[in-house]
Formats: C-alpha cells, structure tokens, sequence
C-alpha cells in the first residue's frame, strides 16, 4: 500500500509541474515552492547556467556566503549557501532578483530580495 501512495504522489507532482502548478514542502518558515527551471526569467536561465560552469560571473558580489537569516530556505550550517545576482531588466543596480545555490547542488529562485524563494528543478 506504501508504494501505491507513493506512486500517486510521485505522479500528482509530475503531471502537476508539467502544468505549471506549485508545491509548497518544508516545514513551518522553510516551506518553497518549485518553479521548472524552464519557467525561469531567461536571465535567471542564464545566471544558473553561469552558476553550473563556474562564470564568469558579471557582479563582484556573486558567489557570496548567503547567511538565510531569514530563515526562509532550510536551516543549513553558515556557508552553505552562495548567492548569485539575476539581472533585473532596466534597473542599473542588481536588483532583486537572485539565485541562491546550496552545497547539494540545490538552486533556489527569489524574484523579490529574499522575500521569498521558489525551489527550482530541472
């Protein structure tokens, strides 16, 4: 019977992703949605592809420690996560938008500072 409600749920987020629908998972604070890494702003695409091969990146202060004091992605030790600069369209400072990458090759999107953060998956 585990393995069929297993299957129900595995193919509930399948069909539901294709369609564009999010999840929320996590726990009380850390709960994140998912957003498919195609549904992505194109220069979000482009920051995660920078992020995956290393740069070079266009802002001095991507790669930086992000310290989650908000708390909104999972607790995790300091260091785990980097934070890396989306470029905002018509905007001549960084902006809001920002990919945050944990050390498991996790990659979260925030389109509004740290607000809140969409989990990406690809």
């Amino acid at each position: 019977m585990k393995n069929w409600i297993r299957f129900l749920l595995v193919a509930w987020l399948a069909v539901g992703s294709a369609f564009g629908f999010s999840f929320s998972f996590g726990h009380g604070d850390t709960a994140v949605n998912w957003i498919l890494a195609t549904d992505l702003p194109h220069e979000a695409q482009r920051t995660l592809t920078l992020i995956k091969t290393g740069g070079p990146f266009p802002y001095k202060r991507d790669g930086i420690t992000f310290g989650n004091y908000e708390k909104r992605l999972p607790l995790q030790k300091r260091g785990y996560y980097t934070e890396y600069t989306v470029k905002t369209p018509g905007r001549r400072d960084r902006g809001p938008r920002r990919i945050v990458a944990g050390e498991a090759a996790e990659y979260y999107y925030t389109e509004d500072h740290y607000q809140s953060f969409r989990r990406i998956r690809e």
